[in-house]
């Protein structure tokens, strides 16, 4: 059985669960959130998705 989840989705269910836990303040999860916003609009946005779908893919192989 195979689960696939989104970064998206993962990293906004962990800002979630540190909000919830008041690990991490309101101030913080808006800085956090804004500067994913605007990292996603740079030329760092595709070296970045190289790197998370390598590692996502190297993730099975350590598994088993």
């Amino acid at each position: 059985m195979s689960l696939t989840i989104s970064a998206l989705a993962l990293f906004g269910l962990l800002l979630a669960m540190l909000l919830r836990s008041k690990t991490l303040g309101a101030g913080s999860a808006i800085v956090a959130v804004l500067f994913g916003y605007y990292l996603s609009r740079t030329g760092a946005a595709a070296p970045i998705d190289q790197v998370m779908a390598a590692i996502s893919n190297a993730i099975p192989s350590l598994a088993s």
